[in-house]
C-alpha cells in the first residue's frame, strides 16, 4: 500500500515521504496513529506542503536539542542510593533514574532512551555517560552514585582521599573505613 507519511517514523520514512509499505503495517499502525495516510490524489498534492513543514520541524528540533545539550554537557548529577559496606547498591541506578535527574536539572522532559547505559549501575562511584538527544547531538555527563547517610560532597571527598592514598602507595583503608562506618551506622539506625 502506498502511503504519505505525515510525521517522521524512525527507521521507516520521514514526514512527507511517499512510500510503499505492507498493508498490515499501514492499516494497523501508521494510519490509526495518524503517522501516515493512504496516497490518494489529494494526499499526494499535499506532500510538498508536508515536506516543507517536516523540514522546518526537524531543524527546530535539532536546534532545541543543541540548546538542551549545551545546558547539561559536562555537568554532574548525583544519585543517592542505599548501599552495603562493600559499596554494592541495594537496587540499581537505571537510565530512567538518570533521565529523571536530568529533567529536574533542565526542567524539560528527557526520554530515558536517550541515556546510553549498557547495564544498570550497581556500585557506588562516579560514572561517565553519553546522552544522545538527537542523531546529530550528544552530551557527556558524569553521574555520582553516593550512599544514603552521606552528602554527595562528603562522598566525593572520600573518593578523592581514597585516590590520593592509592597514589601514595598506601592502602585506601581510611577512606573506605569512613564509607563503611557511614553505611553501618545507617543500617543500625534502620534496624533500631
Amino acid at each position: 500500500m502506498r502511503v504519505v507519511f505525515l510525521e517522521d517514523v524512525p527507521g521507516v520514512a520521514q514526514g512527507g515521504d511517499i512510500k510503499e509499505v505492507k498493508n498490515g503495517f499501514a492499516r494497523n499502525y501508521l494510519i490509526p496513529k495518524n503517522l501516515a495516510t493512504p496516497a490518494t490524489h489529494n494526499a499526494v498534492q499535499r506532500v510538498q506542503k508536508l515536506q516543507n513543514q517536516a523540514q522546518v520541524n526537524r531543524v527546530k528540533r535539532l536546534e532545541d536539542m543543541k540548546e538542551l545539550a549545551a545546558e547539561f554537557d559536562g555537568s554532574q548529577i548525583s544519585v543517592e542510593m542505599r548501599a552495603g559496606s562493600s559499596g554494592r547498591l541495594y537496587g540499581s541506578v537505571t537510565n530512567a533514574i538518570i533521565a529523571e535527574r536530568l529533567a529536574e536539572l533542565t526542567e524539560k522532559e528527557i526520554d530515558r532512551r536517550t541515556v546510553e547505559l549498557d547495564e544498570p549501575i550497581r556500585d557506588l562511584g562516579t560514572y561517565d555517560l553519553t546522552i544522545k538527544l538527537h542523531p546529530e547531538v550528544e552530551a557527556d555527563i558524569s553521574v555520582l552514585v553516593y550512599p544514603t547517610g552521606m552528602t554527595a560532597e562528603e562522598y566525593a571527598e572520600s573518593l578523592v582521599a581514597a585516590e590520593e592514598a592509592e597514589e601514595d602507595g598506601a592502602e585506601p583503608v581510611e577512606a573506605e573505613a569512613a564509607v563503611e562506618e557511614e553505611a553501618e551506622s545507617e543500617e543500625e539506625q534502620d534496624q533500631g
